[in-house]
């Protein structure tokens, strides 16, 4: 198992496959919120992203959409977003990161942004809307305060432009794991298993594969392959359909 060293993650020998999962900060509520990460981080969960809300999330598919417009809606902000992340960080010793887009970073100040951020023990930011030519100041204000900017593959990436990507930023590589956004399924057919060979040849980080990733099969499948798989819309349905309780056992069962 590769471990991703500089973001605290630490890999158990008889994990051959890391998990990473993602929630909506404040869907349904901070409350159902921090029952999820519990349930989620007894239950064998390596890393959570936390999605801070956002009105126009472009990479993420509907139901994520409804989540974050609903947290909007209920009156969310990005200071109760902080405030949650400075409870939790605290009770759970497996890293998180921040998963959001740049417009709220820009709004709330860069620099004023990143050192909360580190304040709060945040390892990494995936910031989808953001390409390091257009973020320089703000790749180098990540790193001066130790925050890993995650870069994103996507299999519209071509090797030129992975290793390119690879060069900035920390951590891991977000592999998308194809077209379009969040919620869809994803077919593992052989021109998957050709992009993540790309991806594997343009960088030495670990791999993460997120978009579609739902099941034990799907978990199965990527292990050999990627270091991280990442769990995002199938654990949101689960709380709605079935509540908090619900999330242990799923998580559970990607690994037995």
């Amino acid at each position: 198992m590769q471990l991703v060293d500089d973001i605290g993650i630490r890999a158990e020998k008889d994990k051959d496959i890391l998990l990473m999962t993602h929630i909506v900060l404040g869907y349904p509520s901070f409350a159902v919120n921090r029952e999820v990460i519990s349930q989620m981080v007894e239950n064998g969960v390596d890393l959570i992203e936390m999605q801070i809300p956002f009105s126009e999330p472009m990479a993420d598919g509907p139901m994520i959409v409804k989540a974050n417009q609903d947290a909007i809606d209920n009156n969310v902000t990005v200071a109760d977003c902080l405030e949650f992340a400075a409870e939790i960080t605290v009770r759970h010793d497996i890293p998180f990161l921040f998963m959001t887009y740049y417009n709220i970073i820009f709004k709330y100040g860069e620099e004023k942004f990143l050192r909360r951020a580190q304040e709060l023990k945040i390892k990494g930011l995936i910031v989808p809307d953001i390409s390091p030519e257009e973020g320089k100041a703000f790749f180098a204000l990540a790193e001066k305060y130790q925050i890993a900017v995650i870069m994103i593959f996507a299999p519209t990436s071509t090797a030129e432009r992975m290793k390119e990507l690879a060069s900035y930023g920390n951590g891991f590589i977000y592999c998308v794991a194809r077209k379009g956004v969040t919620g869809r399924a994803t077919s593992f057919d052989e021109e998957f298993n050709s992009y993540l060979e790309r991806c594997r040849r343009s960088t030495r980080r670990p791999l993460a594969v997120g978009f579609g990733i739902s099941s034990k099969k799907d978990v199965d499948y990527l292990t050999g392959k990627a270091d991280i798989a990442v769990i995002g819309t199938r654990t949101i349905k689960l709380v709605d359909a079935e509540g908090a309780a619900a999330v242990g056992p799923f998580i559970r069962g990607l690994r037995e």
